[in-house]
Formats: structure tokens, C-alpha cells, sequence
């Protein structure tokens, strides 16, 4: 690991003479390449920095044992010696943490789909807890959240959502474990006898594509034109603003209605259309990834759940971890936190089991 870690620094300090090197922008492209390069190395730099400057002190204080002490100053030099040793280990395993093969998606903004399950309603109810739940995370961590599209149900419920959360680096990395199913078990505003009812929400978050990684031709779309129809305002059947865009080579199709602007329509579209081109592109390479995809959506079924948010109890359980939180009204109202950082310490920990 060390010759790893000796490598990684020499790159950096080569990063930062040619960032700082005059005339380094110039070339906007490859610039922004370093600077993203220099930003990822920067905290593994100081993490080994920080481990050899422990390593340096346990050498001093071995030397120091190795001459004649007096009984207190001995003593001294052992308790220093033992708490270095911790820390030693500790920024070990931060390194090895730091180390471990990330995933390439997880600085990017992400494009989040929420759909009505099983459940009827209530399923579409329950689908807008998480769509504001996904609200009020983007609002407490800084994140910017803008919807794409929605069709919702009579009661304020959602058929589908789809928005985009961004703005700052490692959207992806936080959201990426929403994915699959969310089942709920609560009693329904319109249930007389107080029964208990199950019901789901699927989640599908896609790492938002940027231009530079989707090459779409204009003559593998084609782009159709209607009338806006539900829920929307005045422009709403007065205008052909709502715009489809058909991807032929892969069959794809994405449909946006929800701004006045028929140009609007058509960039917020695209978006949709290049994530989702993206992921498949993904898929294609990665038989593993598309595997992955399919298990985390499912069907909405009941049965297929990643996550249970019971109600009557004030729980909610992440089956992927075995993780119970009994803070429901806090989790849905954006305190995601904990959840997270379980999960994402649980990937790092298979991640470095599978380079083992």
C-alpha cells in the first residue's frame, strides 16, 4: 500500500506544479480534468501525510526508550507510544477506506424517478412523503432540486415524479442507495375500521449525464409536440408545449409537459433523455450493473422492499443492512443522515472485501 500511497503523492505534487504552471488554462478542458484529478488526490494526500507523520513521531519515541530514562519520563514515552498506535490504525483504515475503488458516478448530480406502486391511493400518497422527503434533504444539505416532470392523482398523490438534485459534488454518492422499492404500513386517512394497509413506492436514481459522456445525433430523434393535459395551470390544453422525444437506435421515450415553454420542455427532456441513455450505456457494459438496476426497481410489488417505513411503530428499516431507525417523522422530513452514512460505509466495506 505504501508504494501505492508514494505514487498517488508524486501525481498530486506533478498536479499542483502544472496547475500553477502559467498559462494552465488555457486549455479549459484539459484544466478542468487536473483540477478535478488534483481535488480527489488532495484528501488521500493529507490522510497519508498525517499516517507518516505518526510513523515518524513511533520512531522518535522507540529511540528515546532505547536511552537511559528516568521511571517517569519512561512512562511518558510509553503512553505516547501507545496512543500513536492508535492512531496509527486508525489512519491505516482511513487510507485503506480512501483506497478502495470508488464508484465513477459518485460526483455527479442525480435525476430521480418516483413511482406510484402497489396500493392504489395510498401507494400515491405515500409516493409524495418521498418526493418531499427528498425535498427537505436537498433543502438541509445545500442541494438544489428542480422538477422535471409529474403527474399526480386526484388527492395530491403521486403517479409520477421525476427531478433533478445537484449543484454541489456527490449528489450520486448520497442518493444512489434510494433506489428500489419503499414499501409503507400505516393506517389511511380513509380507512373507517383503523386497519393497518401496506402499500409502495418505487425510487430509480440515475447519475445525470453530462454532454461530453452522451453523443445524441438529431437524426436518431424524433420529437413530437401536444397538448399539455391534468393539473398544470393556464397554459394547460391551450398550447402544444408539452414536447416527446423518441430515441430510435434504442427505443427510448421521454416526455416533458410541465413548463409553458416548449423550448424548456424540450432541454429538460433531453436531460431525462441522456441520464437514461447513460445508465443503459452503463448497463451494456456492465452485465453486473444491469442486474443491480433491475433487483433495485422490481415490479413496486409489495414484497420486493429495500426500505419499510411503519407508521404505527415510528420505524423505519433498511433491509439491505438490517438498519432501524425509530425517528420516522424525522427521516421523513429530511434527516437522512444516518441512513446514509450506514449505507455508504456498508459499500466501502464490500467494496474492500471484493479486492481481497
Amino acid at each position: 500500500m505504501n508504494n501505492k500511497l508514494e505514487a498517488i503523492k508524486q501525481r498530486y505534487e506533478t498536479l499542483s506544479n502544472e496547475l500553477a504552471a502559467p498559462g494552465a488554462a488555457a486549455n479549459q478542458d484539459a484544466w478542468r480534468m487536473m483540477t478535478k484529478e488534483h481535488a480527489e488526490l488532495s484528501p488521500i494526500v493529507n490522510k497519508y501525510e498525517a499516517y507518516a507523520e505518526v510513523l515518524r513521531h513511533k520512531e522518535e519515541c522507540r529511540t528515546m526508550l532505547q536511552e537511559h530514562l528516568d521511571g517517569e519520563m519512561k512512562e511518558m514515552v510509553l503512553e505516547e507510544l501507545s496512543s500513536l498506535s492508535v492512531s496509527e490504525e486508525e489512519l491505516f483504515e482511513q487510507l485503506r477506506q480512501l483506497l478502495a475503488p470508488r464508484d465513477p458516478n459518485d460526483d455527479k448530480d442525480v435525476i430521480i424517478e418516483v413511482r406510484a406502486g402497489t396500493g392504489g391511493e395510498e401507494a400515491a400518497l405515500f409516493g409524495a412523503d418521498l418526493v418531499r422527503m427528498y425535498q427537505r434533504y436537498a433543502e438541509r444539505n445545500g442541494y438544489k432540486l428542480e422538477f422535471i416532470t409529474s403527474s399526480l392523482s386526484e388527492k395530491g398523490g403521486v403517479k409520477e415524479v421525476i427531478f433533478s438534485l445537484g449543484g454541489k459534488r456527490g449528489a450520486y454518492s448520497k442518493l444512489k442507495f434510494e433506489s428500489g422499492v419503499h414499501r409503507v404500513q400505516r393506517v389511511p386517512e380513509t380507512e373507517a375500521q383503523g386497519r393497518i394497509h401496506t402499500s409502495a413506492a418505487t425510487v430509480a436514481v440515475l447519475p445525470e449525464a453530462e454532454d461530453v459522456e452522451v453523443d445524441i445525433k438529431e437524426s436518431d430523434l424524433r420529437i413530437d409536440t401536444y397538448r399539455s393535459s391534468g393539473a398544470g395551470g393556464q397554459h394547460v390544453n391551450k398550447t402544444d408545449s408539452a414536447i416527446r422525444i423518441t430515441h430510435l437506435p434504442s427505443g427510448l421515450v421521454v416526455a416533458c409537459q410541465d413548463e409553458r415553454s416548449q423550448l424548456k420542455n424540450k432541454e429538460q427532456a433531453m436531460r431525462l433523455l441522456k441520464s437514461r441513455l447513460f445508465e443503459m450505456y452503463q448497463a451494456e457494459q456492465d452485465e453486473a450493473l444491469a442486474k443491480a438496476r433491475k433487483s433495485q426497481v422490481g415490479s413496486g410489488d409489495r414484497s420486493e422492499r429495500i426500505r419499510t417505513y411503519n407508521f404505527p411503530q415510528g420505524r423505519v428499516t433498511d433491509h439491505r443492512i438490517g438498519l432501524t431507525l425509530y425517528k420516522l417523522e424525522q427521516f421523513l422530513d429530511g434527516d437522512m443522515d444516518e441512513m446514509i452514512d450506514a449505507l455508504s460505509i456498508a459499500e466501502r466495506a464490500a467494496r474492500l472485501a471484493h479486492e481481497q
